[in-house]
């Protein structure tokens, strides 16, 4: 998602940090972030030729390496393949839990201006519905990307017993809007929610980072009871992301760390379950493009969020 929309303000800009990581740094996700340092040490590459559609359960030991030059595997119309649906597994070790997957951007909303240019309270504010979201110089967009992440990550957890929902699916004209996302997760009693994004910043930042949800009571608004939990769930993505993928923390914001704590984003001021935002890279620059682009880095970035997330359902 671009930082300009009704989620997104323009943060204050911060200086790169892609240098070697402090130690309170290594202190807050320590596998994750000695996991890159050592990515980084060795000059890891290519481990391409992975099957390029969505796999029912993630591997047991992390990527070593990520293909930087491969695009996603179209059928002959053009279209990627649709995800193949994967049985409940009652009895697998997330069996009673429930994970709401918030694909950002309805792929239809840029039909729909007017619908999604309503304003909607967020407790500190009113804010738009929605937006269009970003999208590669060459016209892949982040709604295309954030559906085929929320499908591979629905693989993953259903296939561990999981029960899993999705804001929505391209199975509406436009929106939920960002009060309604919040209100999906509320209503399903979640145990845990993570809202996937790709950035619009500038060519140069890369990386990714996780969104915090930070202290807030205001309105209809009050994030106190859900910002430790949702600290926790945050920084178990961020380190199995980087442990699967092999990505660097954002060179642009959160100082390295690859967390970002927010007051002014709807979807986690109003969530009363523990939530967070993921940007995986920039869509804007060339070298995040190729990765947000593979299928099989795709998978990696689905594997790292939900094993985040299952480390943080079993505690």
């Amino acid at each position: 998602m671009s930082y300009v929309g009704p989620d997104f303000e323009p943060p204050r800009p911060r200086r790169s940090r892609r240098g070697p990581l402090t130690v309170a740094v290594a202190a807050l996700v320590p596998g994750a972030l000695l996991g890159w340092l050592v990515f980084e040490a060795v000059g890891g590459t290519g481990g391409g030729g992975e099957d390029d559609r969505p796999q029912a359960s993630s591997t047991s030991s992390p990527a070593a390496a990520f293909p930087t030059e491969e695009a996603a595997s179209p059928t002959e119309d053009g279209k990627e393949p649709s995800p193949t649906p994967t049985p409940a597994n009652s009895s697998g070790p997330l069996a009673g839990k429930v994970v709401v997957i918030d694909p950002g951007h309805n792929p239809g909303n840029f039909q729909h201006t007017s619908e999604i240019n309503r304003k909607v309270d967020i407790g500190t504010s009113l804010k738009e519905c929605d937006t269009t979201g970003t999208a590669t110089n060459a016209g892949y967009t982040e709604a295309k990307f954030t559906l085929d992440v929320a499908h591979r990550m629905r693989a993953i957890l259903e296939a561990q017993g999981a029960t899993v929902k999705l804001t929505q699916d391209a199975d509406r004209p436009y929106g939920p809007c960002i009060d309604e996302r919040a209100r999906i997760g509320n209503d399903a009693r979640a145990d845990a929610v993570v809202s996937v994004h790709a950035d619009g910043s500038g060519t140069g930042n890369r990386g990714f980072h996780v969104i915090l949800p930070g202290s807030v009571d205001a309105g209809a608004a009050d994030t106190r009871p859900i910002v430790a939990p949702s600290r926790d769930l945050g920084e178990r993505i961020a380190g199995n992301f980087v442990r699967f993928t092999g990505s660097a923390p954002s060179n642009y914001v959160g100082d390295g760390t690859g967390l970002v704590t927010r007051k002014d984003l709807g979807g986690l001021n109003l969530s009363t379950v523990p939530k967070v935002f993921i940007e995986c890279g920039n869509m804007r620059d060339s070298k995040d493009e190729a990765l947000l682009t593979s299928g099989a880095w795709r998978q990696k970035a689905a594997q790292g969020i939900s094993e985040g997330i299952v480390s943080f359902l079993r505690g």
